[in-house]
């Protein structure tokens, strides 16, 4: 992993048991500006995932000792987040389809092209993006401006859950009844006003 041009450098896992196709793909991805590591065994790319953190894995899928089906599912539990795609031959695209039933991101058939590769790390990486940034959204709770009322979409849709007082949702959330009171500011703020109509109806 590391910086380029001040910006960070996506870093990718290749798993792949033939050195030359380990060699090329390492050359083409670090040539498309992502940062390589290459390993030549699942056994190794588990303990590769435990030591360091990949933004994506791109493994073959049939390879002695442990699958890539197994460095997929390592991948995952380790951090859920990761994109992991399969390489495999023509002759195993019913195995890359069931990798991506498994939770695979995407997959691509050997040989591959240039082109093909680029392509599917960058949609791997856009949809990651996409993920992150909806996992930001969910976080928000959102409040009215004006009433301060709260939309619960816990269970719904984001955007479709009933509108309710906080302190009905505080109540059910959180198992609180708050009270009513004034802090510090709205507190002198009020009783500014108070005086202010104090003295206007003396006149």
């Amino acid at each position: 992993m590391g910086e380029t041009g001040g910006l960070w450098r996506k870093s990718i896992l290749l798993v792949d048991d033939e050195e030359i196709i380990r060699c090329t793909l390492r050359r083409d991805i670090e040539e498309m500006g992502y940062s390589a590591t290459a390993v030549a065994d699942g056994e190794t790319a588990l303990a590769a995932l435990q030591e360091d953190y990949y933004d994506l894995v791109l493994t073959d899928l049939r390879m002695e000792g442990i699958s890539g089906i197994e460095v997929l599912h390592g991948a995952k539990a380790r951090s859920p987040e990761v994109g992991v795609i399969i390489l495999t031959g023509f002759g195993d695209i019913s195995s890359a389809i069931e990798a991506l039933r498994s939770g695979a991101d995407d997959y691509l058939l050997k040989p591959y092209v240039y082109e093909d590769l680029a392509l599917r790390l960058q949609n791997c990486f856009e949809k990651q993006e996409m993920k992150k940034r909806l996992k930001i959204y969910e976080g928000f709770l959102p409040i009215c401006s004006v009433c301060k009322k709260i939309r619960n979409d816990k269970g719904k849709e984001p955007g479709s859950g009933d509108w309710e007082s906080i302190e009905a949702y505080l109540h059910r959330e959180a198992g609180v009844l708050p009270s009513h009171s004034y802090c510090p500011d709205c507190y002198e703020k009020a009783m500014q006003e108070v005086e202010t109509y104090r003295f206007e109806h003396k006149k």
